[in-house]
């Protein structure tokens, strides 16, 4: 593993130095080019500060290509004064997208700039101190920041613990554990289960996990360790069989996307370490045989390995992955109990700047079988996804014009046959607001809608909306029953979201868009690579291309059935047979 690491820090080496703005008359002078937009930024993942921890672990490390070299030295040291000149008077940095002068990305930046300082400081090469003095002078001048900033997202807060926790380290400041344990005092967010706030498998659940370790052992709390545990145990069901991470149900901006497990690496190998736990060392293992990069700042292999050289060891023989699974999260969470606590809180559902997260706890089913694997999912725009082999049907979304857009399920069971989901909405209309009630404005010249009272209206004529899906698994087919009984006449829209990949090979179908059909009989085929999946049930009882609010993928492959209410159909998904070699 720590041969793998090395290697892989030192590819991205020389492409970190080609990407350095050199002209000493940029204003970026020093800093590294990001690839996506031009511009070289100060922050933690794609900006300089990543591509220093590239350098450095490569420039201290014996095993290294690059060790001592003075070209990469000299592009350190060019760095770590564009750091600085970006540097803003309060300590802040602004990382190149929609944060400003923020704290918790400049927590991220500390995180990461205090360990690489770290490794440069423990090494005896004289000619690191230009740089080593400038990243403490940077570093020092973040505490201000750190001692009084904020965040705006679940995750921020661990961040910002944990830099504390690296500012305290360095420099010995009562005042960043206080602030620390003011963040800790909020208590931490994640279901026994596992699941943190966002739901985020693919980006900030790994932040979570590895922040909570440097702040246990920096704050000395241990006990912060539990909830990341149960987190890295969640995990391991929540793989597709091709090392992809399930990213269809996250309330972050991972949602949908392609990401595998190499974020986790670093959490995954040192509580294997420290706990000597055979599953968390097998998922170390499927962490690196798919990380082509080292990792952003804070999450850089390299240096933690070279910081922490037991992680250069490992002692623990991996244990076998399950390949064969059929879990159901936070089953037993008592999230409606929470929910219905939420007026208590006093922000009347308004909150600047981030979200409520009240997805946070919903019920998710895991549900694998060699290469076929399955997500059932709540309050997400889809319910579920089937991977079978190489065919991927990505996406099955319900969508009415009851409330324009798609329908959440909220609810998910589990029964001896499959599960039943359900989805419910309810939508009234609202009377004139009483006079005792109405602002001095109503009697004025211009009455402005947004200044009366609407809180006190009263409802009327309030309409409800219920879809409930049962889906069952017999055998090498997939049922999925949908029931609703109105209100009549309802439109409503469901999509097969297929990956771009596949084709379609027999079926009738209606071409919407160069992406979008509506299937209007026969047995719908689609091929992928090794395998295919065969849908049969369609009718089609309205012409709608699409729903308002319930917009189609423009990669993807989309299929349209469209219905009527109420109604009661069934489409079953037939899988084929997999070769004996990938099943």
């Amino acid at each position: 593993m720590y041969s793998k690491i090395v290697a892989i820090n030192d590819a991205w080496v020389e492409p970190g130095m080609d990407h350095q703005v050199l002209d000493a008359n940029s204003r970026y002078y020093g800093g590294v080019i990001d690839d996506e937009n031009g511009i070289a930024w100060p922050n933690h993942s794609v900006g300089t500060p990543a591509a220093m921890a590239i350098w450095t672990a490569a420039l201290v490390n014996p095993d290294s290509v690059f060790y001592r070299n003075k070209d990469v030295l000299t592009r350190l040291e060019l760095a770590a004064q564009y750091m600085l000149r970006v540097q803003h008077e309060d300590g802040s940095i602004s990382p190149g997208w929609t944060n400003f002068h923020s704290p918790p990305d400049t927590a991220f930046v500390v995180v990461g700039y205090a360990q690489v300082y770290q490794l440069l400081v423990g090494d005896n090469w004289l000619e690191l101190s230009q740089v080593t003095d400038a990243m403490r002078l940077f570093l020092e001048r973040t505490i201000p920041v750190m001692l009084t900033g904020g965040c705006h997202t679940p995750n921020h807060r661990w961040v910002l613990c944990a830099a504390l926790g690296f500012l305290h380290e360095l420099f010995d400041l009562p005042e960043a554990l206080a602030r620390a344990e003011a963040w800790l005092a909020e208590g931490l967010d994640g279901t026994p289960d596992g699941e943190w706030t966002e739901r985020s498998n693919g980006i900030y659940n790994a932040v979570s996990d590895i922040m909570l370790i440097h702040a246990a052992r920096l704050l000395k709390h241990p006990e912060l360790l539990e909830p990341v545990r149960r987190n890295l145990h969640m995990m391991v069901y929540l793989v597709h069989p091709d090392g992809e991470v399930v990213t269809e149900y996250s309330g972050r901006q991972d949602f949908g996307v392609k990401l595998n497990l190499s974020s986790y690496l670093l959490p995954y190998a040192m509580l294997a370490t420290e706990d000597k736990d055979a599953i968390f060392e097998a998922m170390a293992d499927a962490a690196i045989q798919v990380m082509d990069h080292p990792g952003g700042a804070p999450i850089n292999a390299a240096v933690r390995f070279l910081l922490d050289p037991r992680l250069q060891t490992r002692e623990v023989a991996p244990a076998p992955l399950p390949v064969s699974y059929n879990k159901l999260l936070n089953g037993d969470f008592p999230r409606e109990d929470y929910l219905s606590r939420m007026d208590e809180a006093g922000h009347h559902q308004q909150i600047y700047h981030s979200r409520l997260h009240t997805d946070f706890g919903a019920p998710v089913v895991r549900y694998r079988q060699q290469d076929t694997s399955v997500t059932l999912m709540t309050e997400v725009s889809s319910f579920l996804s089937l991977r079978h082999g190489d065919a991927r049907l990505l996406a099955v979304q319900a969508a009415s014009y009851f409330s324009p857009g798609f329908v959440p399920m909220q609810e998910l069971t589990a029964h001896e046959t499959g599960w039943t989901l359900s989805g419910h909405q309810a939508k009234g209309y609202y009377g004139p607001v009483a006079a005792s009630d109405l602002p001095p404005t109503s009697q004025e010249e211009v009455s402005p809608w947004y200044l009366l009272p609407h809180h006190k209206r009263p409802l009327t004529h309030e309409q409800q909306h219920d879809i409930r899906i049962d889906v069952e698994r017999e055998e090498d087919v997939w049922r999925l029953r949908f029931r609703s009984e109105g209100p009549a006449d309802c439109m409503t829209q469901i999509s097969f979201v297929f990956g771009r990949e596949g084709r379609f090979t027999c079926g009738e179908y209606r071409q919407v868009n160069e992406t979008v059909q509506c299937w209007t009989g026969g047995t719908a085929r689609y091929e992928s690579g090794n395998a295919w999946l065969e849908l049969t049930g369609t009718a089609m009882e309205h012409t709608a291309a699409s729903v308002r609010g319930a917009a189609h993928p423009v990669d993807c492959c989309t299929l349209l059935v469209n219905w009527m209410a109420p109604f009661d159909k069934t489409i079953s998904i037939r899988m084929s047979p997999l070769p004996v070699s990938e099943a």
